[in-house]
């Protein structure tokens, strides 16, 4: 009997392994978007790659939050790159392994943003003070901006991460800093969270050249 029972768990575990949902395929899919604003002098287009990937991994309950991503430089993940979900934007790949990837959430305290009012393109930059997962902030943006709760916030043109124009979230708050001339926005991000499952990658083929210039390496 006992030798019986063996076998029959012996074969029921071959029998799981062949189980379809046991496999998962490779996803190297690329999907190409031509940003028809962005042109170089010679009249050539700026292509983004979008990437497709799975959240298995999400923390939101920090100071410092990440997502773990399916999918790393094997299948063509590079540090650097933004992560976008279907409601918004979502953070930016801080590190990758061969097949999976580490992403600064928007919830993280050392996450910035170049963004912008969709409105009038006055820009700021979206950080996150730690406390309320549902909520951004929006700094730095001119008093002589013209603003009302339930207006739009985007990427903007200064990103070398981000497209620009993709939805960040809405405005809900206004407060004029005394001291200085900005105004700081209380956003409701447009990316849930706590329940996201699904993200692209961002590669943009010039991001390297951009970042070289902005940042140049200073040699003694």
């Amino acid at each position: 009997m006992k030798e019986t029972n063996r076998q029959l768990t012996l074969e029921n575990a071959r029998l799981r392994n062949l189980l379809p949902s046991n496999f998962q395929p490779v996803d190297n899919s690329r999907k190409f978007v031509v940003d028809s604003l962005v042109k170089d002098s010679l009249g050539r287009s700026r292509k983004y790659t979008f990437l497709p990937a799975r959240v298995i991994g999400n923390t939101y309950t920090l100071q410092a939050n990440f997502l773990t991503l399916d999918r790393g430089g094997a299948q063509g993940v590079t540090k650097g790159m933004a992560v976008l979900g279907p409601e918004g934007i979502v953070g930016v790949v801080v590190e990758t392994s061969t097949n999976f990837s580490r992403v600064m959430s928007l919830l993280h305290r050392n996450s910035k943003v170049s963004a912008m009012l969709k409105k009038d393109h006055s820009s700021g930059s979206i950080e996150w003070d730690g406390s309320d997962p549902s909520y951004l902030t929006l700094r730095n943006v001119t008093k002589s901006a013209k603003l009302a709760k339930g207006d739009t916030v985007v990427t903007s043109t200064y990103s070398a991460n981000f497209p620009s124009d993709i939805i960040v979230g809405t405005v809900v708050g206004i407060a004029a800093e005394s001291s200085s001339n900005f105004y700081t926005l209380k956003v409701k991000t447009a990316t849930n969270f706590f329940s996201i499952r699904y993200v692209y990658l961002i590669e943009n083929a010039r991001y390297t050249e951009q970042v070289q210039l902005e940042n140049p390496v200073k040699t003694p």
